[in-house]
């Protein structure tokens, strides 16, 4: 991963730790964009690879570096938004967002080295609204100018005129790229502008944990009963592991299946943990995190349920931490 001291670039260079103190704020951007935590490191990466690729003349003649490096990090994510539909289009089963844990809970201490910037991509994400699973995956649905449009305007609060020589479009194509956005938004029933949803954060909390509790004891009545009658279920294995390809609807079908699983797999630990901001669920197998769920609440009930088991997606929870 990377450190916050750029190979061959000396600390006393002008500006330098104004640069690199942007690095935060474009992995946040990136992974809002990309959905995917190591595609939102590589466009960071390749960004400052850009930067570094000029001289120092050309550096010194950019006005606002933080601009420079945003206009370039969303040139790096549109295209590979674009060449990600593709790929995706391929992909065995429904490809889930990468699922993000809270660092408090997990990281045990480490902060990346000492360093002004953790080591950890995954760090550097603020959890908030923004990056709710729901959220994300209504992205998912939207077009790469659209996506792009979407989120330097209505969550990182750029004009329009600036997001138009990221897109190369005009600025008011730009707003009509955002309004489309916003309908895709309304549409899913996702909160136009990400704030926080009901329950509250401890009635999430609670729900979650007697989902968990119904699911340890195997009771597939208390589980209907936790679940919305119109509940879906997606898993994303990526052909890697064992899971079914197609959403579980219903919430007779989802328990069943939760059943199912509990029976198959004997010595799984679910453990209550931070998924993208939102109480959500770990399944470990011999301290190893094999799956892990975030969910989307509505009043009492469980309405979606994202169980990730892609073992590449998994690497936040894994490498160092996740128990």
């Amino acid at each position: 991963m990377s450190t916050p001291t750029e190979p061959g670039h000396d600390r006393s260079e002008p500006g330098l730790s104004a640069v690199l103190g942007e690095r935060r704020r474009l992995t946040n951007l990136a992974y809002r964009l990309l959905g995917s935590l190591a595609e939102a490191e590589d466009a960071v990466q390749e960004t400052y690879t850009r930067w570094y690729g000029m001289s120092r003349q050309k550096q010194e003649a950019i006005e606002s570096p933080g601009a420079w490096l945003t206009t370039v990090a969303g040139r790096i994510c549109l295209n590979t938004l674009s060449s990600a539909r593709v790929r995706r289009e391929r992909y065995v089963g429904t490809w889930i967002p990468e699922p993000l844990p809270d660092r408090t809970e997990w990281i045990g201490g480490r902060t990346g080295g000492g360093g002004t910037e953790p080591a950890d991509p995954a760090d550097r994400i603020t959890l908030d609204e923004s990056v709710n699973m729901a959220f994300l995956v209504v992205l998912e649905s939207m077009t790469p100018a659209e996506r792009v449009a979407f989120i330097l305007h209505d969550v990182f609060r750029y004009p329009f005129a600036e997001i138009a020589a990221i897109v190369d479009r005009t600025p008011a194509a730009c707003r009509q790229l955002a309004s489309s956005a916003r309908r895709r938004v309304r549409a899913a029933r996702v909160p136009e502008v990400p704030r926080a949803g009901q329950p509250g954060r401890a009635g999430q909390a609670a729900l979650v944990r007697h989902f968990k509790e119904a699911w340890e004891a195997r009771d597939i009545k208390a589980l209907v009963a936790l679940l919305d009658p119109d509940a879906t279920m997606t898993a994303d294995g990526g052909g890697l592991v064992g899971t079914v390809l197609r959403p579980v609807e219903g919430s007779g079908p989802i328990a069943q299946y939760l059943i199912h699983i509990a029976d198959k797999a004997p010595g799984l630990t679910l453990l209550e943990r931070t998924v993208n901001g939102r109480p959500g669920l770990v399944a470990q197998r011999a301290g190893v995190t094999v799956t892990v769920a975030a969910f989307s609440l509505s009043a009492d009930r469980v309405t979606r349920i994202w169980a990730v088991r892609n073992p590449e997606k998994l690497r936040a929870w894994t490498e160092g931490g996740g128990n």
